[in-house]
């Protein structure tokens, strides 16, 4: 009978390849999802991307040099050539010649043509250029190194290198990172260059694509680069909790990204399925986020609709009741709103008890109801004053910006504008204004 023990080896044997898939690439996203949060702080994000292409002839001139792809001199090739990729755009762009995205187009397209020069020429040594975009992550565990007497990926503790190294620096300068990412010039007057720890920054980020390149490739580098800080940002706006989100999509989409590469008969690239899962998960938040999402603002916009909608009833029926006609109308045009949500508008006003329906079927203002929608026409007729009287409009103007203006007036506002003029009895049309 096997014991717990055995059970949990044996497990542990037939799942060898998938563990040390999954935990490379989780190794190798935290890093890139931490750093990627202080390049969209910095509105920043395609620098990742042009950082990505412009560290191509580091790469090649390290690998011509040594003929090693996982030689040191590469990661400081690499490192070398994404700061130059980062000065060579900034001095472009302050040049005042080239806009910002100009620069970074031209600097990295160059550089990456100059990287495809240099590759041309070691076209007999075995570098394969489609390793460096793809990466092979599904073969990465299969590569070992002995280390302690254990069999590791040699891919694993060079990236566990480099999370330590991103957390080390972050744990260091995070004081300085929150500050040159919110305020630059703060951090001027407080004795420290903000161009030093952006270029910091910049070679940790070279840093850690290069050494990501042979296992993930460079496309899910610069996803995981822009994707889990864009999503964690929809969610929150406080750097701490951003970093833990980002972290956390990161993961997920790399255990997901694992378990759907295998769709039916059909195996897909597991790099690619982690970059489609974190394009997914921004693709939710960016409908369900409380705060910035589409949802939450259709939401609040229709709430919007509702109460100007509402407004608008209560105002025509006391309009109508003042002329002393049966009827009114909605009067929405002004304010472009929907019949459907008008609809609404009335239904709710009736559930409030705010309008109530007469014998012959019309509808009419309760007491409650009456009170609103004097305020409602007095905020009208008083804005209709000011426009005229401080504003000098005519009085043929004032009326369409007055229907927009009264549902945003409140109620020391109004008494300011009130004070203001003195308390007039009628607007520019001659209409009394309603008492307080």
């Amino acid at each position: 009978m096997q014991t717990m023990d055995d059970t949990i080896t044996t497990w542990l044997t037939a799942n060898y390849q998938a563990i040390w898939t999954v935990l490379i690439a989780c190794v190798c996203s935290v890093p890139c999802a931490l750093l990627g949060c202080f390049l969209l702080l910095k509105r920043m994000s395609m620098l990742g991307d042009a950082i990505g292409h412009g560290v191509l002839p580091g790469i090649a001139l390290a690998f011509l040099l040594t003929g090693q792809i996982t030689s040191f001199a590469i990661l400081i090739g690499a490192m070398v050539f994404g700061v130059l990729t980062a000065v060579l755009s900034e001095s472009l762009a302050s040049s005042g010649s080239v806009s910002e995205d100009s620069s970074l187009g031209v600097v990295f397209t160059s550089l990456f043509a100059l990287g495809l020069v240099i590759i041309s020429f070691l076209r007999y040594v075995d570098l394969d250029i489609n390793c460096v975009f793809m990466g092979n992550l599904v073969l990465a565990p299969s590569n070992t190194i002995e280390i302690l007497g254990w069999s590791i990926p040699e891919a694993f503790p060079t990236m566990l290198g480099a999370l330590a190294l991103t957390a080390i620096f972050l744990v260091v300068c995070w004081k300085e990172l929150k500050i040159v990412a919110f305020d630059p010039a703060l951090a001027k007057s407080m004795g420290f260059s903000p161009r030093v720890v952006n270029y910091l920054l910049i070679a940790l980020i070279a840093g850690t694509t290069v050494s990501a390149f042979e296992a993930v490739g460079l496309i899910l580098v610069l996803a995981v680069l822009i994707a889990p800080a864009a999503t964690a940002h929809l969610l929150t706006d406080r750097l701490g909790p951003m970093l833990g989100l980002s972290t956390l999509f990161a993961l997920s989409a790399s255990v997901l990204g694992y378990l759907l590469h295998n769709v039916g008969t059909v195996a897909l690239d597991i790099s690619g399925m982690i970059a489609v899962v974190l394009g997914m998960q921004f693709l939710v938040v960016v409908f369900v986020a409380p705060r910035h999402g589409l949802a939450a603002k259709w939401w609040r916009r229709l709430q919007l609709s509702l109460r100007i909608g509402a407004e608008d009833i209560l105002a025509a029926l006391f309009r109508a009741e003042e002329a002393g006609v049966p009827t009114y109308s909605l009067a929405s045009k002004e304010h472009g709103i929907p019949g459907w949500v008008m609809w609404l508008a009335h239904r709710d006003l009736v559930r409030r008890g705010l309008i109530d329906t007469s014998a012959d079927g019309l509808p009419k203002l309760t007491e409650k109801g009456r009170r609103l929608a004097q305020y409602v026409v007095r905020s009208h007729r008083l804005w209709e004053s000011f426009a005229g009287a401080v504003l000098d409009l005519p009085p043929d103007h004032v009326h369409a910006a007055a229907a927009l203006v009264e549902h945003y007036i409140g109620p020391e506002l109004q008494d300011e504008i009130a004070t203001t003029l003195q308390e007039p009895p009628t607007d520019p049309h001659g209409k009394s204004i309603p008492p307080k």
